[in-house]
């Protein structure tokens, strides 16, 4: 049967192909999805395959069910695009203005859609039931994945697999691991409230900007000299503005940033110990401040038995040439939260292009197309042999 599976999936890869291209000239970003959305749906209305829209907002969810009783188990693919110019000179670059698939959702959604169809078409002989969740606002905390299970989307579900096209691994390349796999995502905003003034007389003044760089220098040493050296931790200041004339003393500043973590104990100390410095900074230089932490993704945390059934079935797939353990990763990314309510394992199937490479969220990003092919069979495999697993 997994050869059969394999022969129908070659056999449908040029749609494959249609339908990333189609999806990625015309992107919609988190939450706006509703194009895409309908697009998903006309795609299993016209293959008669049930469906649920607006699962959680713009989510869908389509069901096959195999003919004989069994395991159900779930698929997630996302479909959200990014804010972000296409600058790539190709014939399916973005027909819209400042929005691109810049992180591979497009093939996500293409490889799932085709690998729905060829389940459907195989029905008759397969066990169980499948359920694909097609999944909006990936990319934008707090995300589709929580209101799609809060919706219903993992009902009955006894295990769920996921992967993600990474254009910086070869094609070939399946890498999989146990347990934290991609990390905790939270944002912070500072605002830093001194006294303005003439920039000639800074003795009168209380200098934000001065202030706010004591302030990222202050922040970095939270992870260098409070977190342990055997866990891992990111906190980087992205934004400092505080825009004025060239010859004025701001009145106040303005930093965002991000925190990264795979420990819920060192998420909370991260956060703990930046209230702590913030405010010792700012006592220091006699002003206010005001600081919003908020809590993104949950890191992703993979399962041991389906991480290492992935594994030992993914180096028989055809196309895959090295099975092999990855590296965590401080990008984060909302799968954790259906791994925190069923058995499964997240993936990264590589996708590196031929020639230059770029990688995700850049404007010339793009992926090796084929590596759609063997993340379908890969994905394709898990959820039929997961059938026979005890």
């Amino acid at each position: 049967m997994k050869n059969q599976l394999f022969e129908k999936l070659d056999a449908a890869f040029e749609e494959m192909l249609v339908i990333r291209r189609y999806l990625h000239m015309h992107p919609e970003v988190s939450f706006q999805e509703t194009n895409t959305a309908k697009y998903i749906q006309d795609y299993y209305a016209d293959l008669g395959i049930e469906f649920t829209a607006n699962v959680g907002g713009n989510g869908v969810v389509a069901r096959v069910k195999g003919a004989l009783p069994g395991k159900t188990v779930a698929l997630r693919a996302d479909f959200d695009a990014l804010p972000i110019q296409d600058e790539k000179d190709v014939s399916y670059k973005s027909t819209v203005p400042g929005v691109m698939h810049a992180c591979g959702h497009d093939g996500h959604t293409a490889t799932l859609l085709v690998l729905g169809k060829t389940l459907h078409q195989m029905r008759e002989q397969l066990t169980g039931e499948y359920v694909l969740i097609h999944q909006h606002a990936e990319e934008y905390a707090p995300g589709g994945a929580k209101p799609m299970i809060e919706a219903g989307c993992l009902e009955g579900v006894d295990a769920i697999f996921g992967t993600h096209l990474w254009s910086l691994t070869p094609a070939g390349t399946i890498e999989y691991r146990v347990g934290p796999v991609m990390a905790a995502a939270d944002r912070f905003e500072i605002t830093i409230q001194g006294r303005g003034g003439h920039g000639a007389s800074p003795h009168q003044t209380k200098d934000s900007v001065v202030i706010g760089a004591q302030l990222v220098t202050n922040l970095q040493q939270i992870v260098s000299r409070r977190v342990s050296p055997v866990e891992s931790a990111v906190l980087s200041v992205g934004s400092f503005v505080a825009e004025n004339a060239f010859n004025v003393i701001a009145d106040s500043a303005k930093l965002i940033g991000t925190v990264r973590t795979f420990n819920p104990e060192v998420r909370d100390l991260i956060e703990k110990e930046m209230e702590r410095v913030i405010q010792g900074t700012c006592h220091s230089n006699d002003c206010t401040y005001e600081f919003l932490y908020e809590r993104g993704y949950n890191a992703v945390v993979n399962h041991v038995a389906e991480t290492q059934f992935l594994k030992e079935l993914a180096e028989h797939v055809p196309g895959v040439s090295e099975v092999r353990e990855t590296e965590q990763h401080m990008g984060g990314e909302d799968f954790g939260y259906y791994l925190e309510k069923v058995p499964g394992t997240f993936f990264f199937t590589g996708a590196q292009p031929q020639g230059e490479m770029f990688p995700h969220h850049h404007p010339k990003f793009d992926f090796d197309e084929s590596a759609m092919l063997i993340a379908a069979k890969t994905l394709g495999v898990a959820v039929v042999d997961y059938q026979d697993v005890k």
